[in-house]
C-alpha cells in the first residue's frame, strides 16, 4: 500500500489548522502573581459548554484552583451559557474538575502548602487535537511594594524602548 502524497498547499492547511485557538487569557494574574511553573491539564465539561467556548463566551478573571480529596477543581470560571442551548445548560459558574496525573496532583499538593503559594489559570484554549486545555500556574502572590516595582521596571523597559527607536530614526 502506497501512501498518499500530500502537496504544498493541503500541507500549509493541515498546520493552520493544528494551531492553538487561545479562548480567554488572565492577564490580572501576571500583575497579582509571581508565576513559578505552568502546567498543560485537562477540564471535564459538557457539550454546550464547549459550544459556547467556540463563540469565546469565557471570564478568568476571579478563577482559582484548589485540591480536595486528591482531586483538583477549578472555581469561578465563568462560561456564558450557549446561546443555542436549551433549559439543559448547566450553572455558568459551577466547579469544574480538572484532569491531571496523579503524581502531578502530589506535586502541586506539595507546592500549595507553602504560605503564599496558590494554583492560578493563566489561560484557556483549544488544543492542536480540538481538545479544551488550561494552562495552570503555580504562583506567588505579590506584596503591595512588588507590584510597584514590577510596574516601574515595566515602565523603564518602555521608556528605553522608546529612546532607542527615537534614536534609530
Amino acid at each position: 500500500m502506497q501512501a498518499r502524497r500530500l502537496h504544498d498547499n493541503e500541507r500549509q492547511f493541515d498546520n493552520v489548522a493544528r494551531e492553538k485557538k487561545q479562548i480567554a487569557k488572565n492577564r490580572k494574574a501576571f500583575h497579582e502573581y509571581d508565576i513559578l511553573e505552568t502546567f498543560e491539564v485537562g477540564v471535564v465539561l459538557s457539550g454546550t459548554e464547549v459550544c459556547s467556548l467556540r463563540e469565546n463566551n469565557c471570564q478568568l478573571t476571579d478563577c482559582f484552583a484548589l485540591i480536595r480529596h486528591g482531586e483538583v477543581w477549578l472555581h469561578n470560571l465563568h462560561i456564558a451559557p450557549y446561546s443555542h442551548g436549551n433549559i439543559a445548560n448547566p450553572d455558568p459558574d459551577r466547579k469544574r474538575k480538572l484532569l491531571l496525573h496523579r503524581n502531578q496532583i502530589r506535586y502541586l499538593e506539595e507546592k500549595t502548602r507553602e504560605r503564599g503559594m496558590a494554583l492560578v489559570p493563566l489561560n484557556i484554549y483549544f488544543a492542536q487535537n480540538g481538545l479544551v486545555k488550561i494552562e495552570l500556574a503555580v504562583a506567588r502572590g505579590k506584596k503591595l511594594y512588588d507590584k510597584r516595582a514590577s510596574m516601574a521596571e515595566r515602565d523603564s523597559k518602555r521608556e528605553i524602548e522608546r529612546a532607542l527607536k527615537a534614536r534609530l530614526r
